[in-house]
């Protein structure tokens, strides 16, 4: 892989271009980017080249040799002495000693058996000891470790020598990269209604098919790097190598990879470089008995907030780890890419705790700005886009940090999409303070439209941090208890059944059709699961009954959550259909705030919204661009749906050269209260 240095981004003009208020920060741009040049340089010189350093998960930790014979290596450059104890030496703590290298690296190379085999056997139990310059023995896990398991009566976790003898072999290639994102967000260990944690293989067969089934084309993983502490949802990792071993074995993984492929859905990995557990005896905490072996020492290294350890990412050992980590889920498991969490408390020295971002350009640029974390997201996106130039990245960030969905070579940190982050807490906020009648259609707008130019967005109504107990999913804000008892077809609606049914298919269809390039749901979202998450901890009496995602509920005929999943699933495939995710911004013809109607063309369809909670009105003049004959694409008022069945699916429009809003065709249509109607030209060819 060649590259060549420059002292600004080639293409740096484009973006300046795109957002002339960067103009003042163009020295800033270009420092960063000629940082992320000469780490580059560095690493295509050094060992091998880039794409050796970036693939160390074949040379560190366990390695099979030729012959049989294995060798460890590891780096500990605060240790005085390592050894490897285990199972195969029968716990001889001092009997297998690694001998020193340069830079504070290890190696052991252990002869196969006498029989060829071999000398440490699948599923044993390994441990490394590391004798500190103090003389202190410490028991670790190696941080290469692939698999890790731990027992009921345990407190930590074991390294398991992962080494089947018949390893998993992918069966389907990895399906074409999406033109757009529908991503059905999951956590494996709570997609079942039992209480207890699901499996790999649960998902596999009962999950995968109902993706599939609702049109969404992508899943995000959350929570598999293992993670010691089930309650912190994935997001304080002790093994970075290793897939979760409380859903199932690394191949049990690896098949529901595959299966998903030949779904024809992508995968993306919820990826978790940010931070680290503070554990010790399974993480990477301490590891060499220094507090500086793999993060910052000292008040530096930790986070105030999250109570975890900050990575050193101006270290060449961890660029080494982190991007070879990378490499090794797509490699070894097949992820399609990454969603990257917690972006903001890695871009700024001050974590983004206490800070209110204003939209000033200088909230983005200054010595507040974490140089070595932008160039190792610079490094992460150029490794995963150059190698696997079909990979997809996501970032996480609150901030707003300008070009972070530019190319690098325009002096971006090279992220394909960003997380459209106001638009769920302004629709959690909306619900909890406004009533009905008050609500802004214009602000709505607004905050669904404001994003970054030419940086696109994946737009969701509600995730999972929504769904956390503590906060309530939008279900639960509309309808509450009545959930537990009113949403039985057979019998009436209550007005709080009514207004959530049908405000809950607005709040999605809106943000799916006008918020972003992309679009999120969390598992059981879709159809309004009545509870909030919640994983078993002490608080709770270690109950799970709060970690499980109810689709029994969906299963059964006669509730309501049915025509919740009905009209998502119809959302996605019309969306599948005519592609308007990847069609270019909306134009918002209509924008009425007394009548509370929000009416806007993309991908030449046509969405009217009414939000009035209790006027419909019969003959409201649309604008369009198209003349023709309308016809419904989408009903939300369909009974099917849990509406009121208003209009008839096959009433058909045709518009008149009459001009309107800026527009030269419009006709007039009804739209009953609390409903939305998507209506395609019969006459027009929808080329996507």
């Amino acid at each position: 892989m060649e590259h060549s240095l420059n002292n600004s981004p080639p293409n740096l003009n484009r973006f300046l271009q795109l957002d002339p208020y960067m103009k003042p920060y163009e020295g800033d741009i270009q420092r960063r980017y000629r940082l992320f040049e000469e780490r580059l340089a560095w690493l295509e010189k050094d060992e091998g080249g880039f794409d050796q350093f970036t693939q160390s998960y074949q040379s560190y930790g366990v390695q099979m040799q030729l012959g049989g014979g294995l060798l460890f290596r590891e780096w500990a450059p605060g240790a005085h002495a390592l050894f490897l104890t285990g199972d195969f030496n029968a716990w001889e703590k001092l009997s297998n000693p690694f001998t020193p290298k340069a830079f504070g690296k290890w190696e052991l190379s252990l002869p196969p058996k006498a029989d060829g085999s071999p000398a440490i056997q699948h599923l044993s139990k390994l441990k490394l000891v590391i004798k500190t310059k103090d003389g202190e023995y410490l028991f670790r896990i190696s941080p290469w470790a692939k698999y890790v398991t731990k027992t009921l009566d345990s407190v930590t976790y074991d390294w398991i020598h992962w080494d089947p003898p018949h390893p998993y072999k992918h069966q389907h290639q990895r399906p074409l990269r999406p033109r757009c994102l529908r991503i059905y967000e999951a956590h494996v260990g709570i997609a079942s209604p039992r209480e207890e944690i699901a499996s790999y293989k649960n998902f596999t067969l009962d999950v995968l098919p109902r993706v599939k089934d609702l049109g969404y084309n992508c899943i995000q993983l959350m929570a598999v790097l293992e993670h010691a502490y089930y309650a912190s949802f994935g997001y304080q990792v002790t093994n970075f190598f290793a897939a979760s071993s409380r859903f199932g074995t690394p191949d049990d993984l690896k098949a529901l990879v595959d299966e998903a492929h030949s779904l024809g859905i992508t995968v993306l990995l919820d990826m978790v470089h940010s931070h680290a557990s503070s554990n010790t005896e399974d993480g990477l905490n301490h590891f060499d008995g220094t507090d500086s072996c793999f993060f910052h020492a000292g008040s530096r290294g930790e986070h105030s907030h999250w109570g975890s350890r900050l990575f050193n990412y101006g270290s060449w050992e961890v660029s080494r780890f982190l991007l070879s980590n990378l490499r090794w889920w797509v490699d070894e498991y097949g992820f399609d890419g990454f969603r990257f969490d917690g972006i903001t408390s890695m871009l700024y020295h001050h974590h983004g705790i206490g800070v209110s971002f204003s939209g000033s350009y200088s909230d983005y640029f200054g010595m507040h700005v974490d140089e070595d974390a932008v160039v190792h997201l610079m490094l992460s996106n150029y490794t995963l886009h150059k190698l696997y130039p079909e990979c997809i990245t996501i970032a996480e960030d609150v901030s707003g940090m300008p070009g972070l969905c530019r190319p690098i070579q325009e002096g971006g940190l090279g992220f394909d999409y960003r997380l459209a982050m106001a638009v769920p807490d302004k629709w959690i906020q909306i619900l909890k303070e406004v009533k009905d009648e008050d609500w802004d259609m214009w602000n709505i707008v607004h905050t669904l439209t404001n994003r970054r130019r030419g940086e696109d967005s994946i737009c969701y109504a509600e995730s999972h941090d929504q769904a956390l107990v503590g906060d309530k999913s939008l279900a639960f804000w509309l309808m509450d208890k009545e959930m537990y008892t009113n949403m039985s077809t057979l019998i009436a609606m209550t007005p709080v059944i009514d207004r959530g049914m049908q405000l809950h298919k607005l709040i999605r269809l809106l943000t799916h059709s006008l918020g972003g390039e992309g679009y999120l749901n969390f598992m059981g979202n879709e159809f309004g699961h009545p509870e909030w998450l919640d994983f078993p901890r002490k608080g709770n009496n270690e109950s799970y009954r709060y970690a499980r995602r109810q689709f029994n509920l969906v299963d059964t005929e006669h509730l309501r959550y049915r025509q919740l999943y009905a009209f998502d699933r119809d959302m996605n495939h019309a969306e599948d259909e005519y592609g308007w995710l990847s069609s270019g911004l909306a134009v918002v013809s209509t924008l009425d705030q007394a009548d509370k109607v929000i009416v806007f063309e993309r991908a030449k369809l046509l969405f009217i919204f009414n939000f009035h909670p209790s006027i419909s009105y019969s003959h409201y003049r649309v604008a369009v661009q198209h003349a023709g004959k309308y016809k419904i694409l989408l009903n939300s008022d369909e009974v099917q749906y849990g509406g009121h069945g208003r209009i008839q699916q096959d009433t058909e429009f045709c518009s008149e050269p009459l001009a309107f809003r800026n527009r030269p065709n419009s006709f007039l249509i009804y739209i009953p209260c609390r409903s939305a109607l998507v209506l395609a030209n019969e006459d027009h060819d929808y080329d996507h």
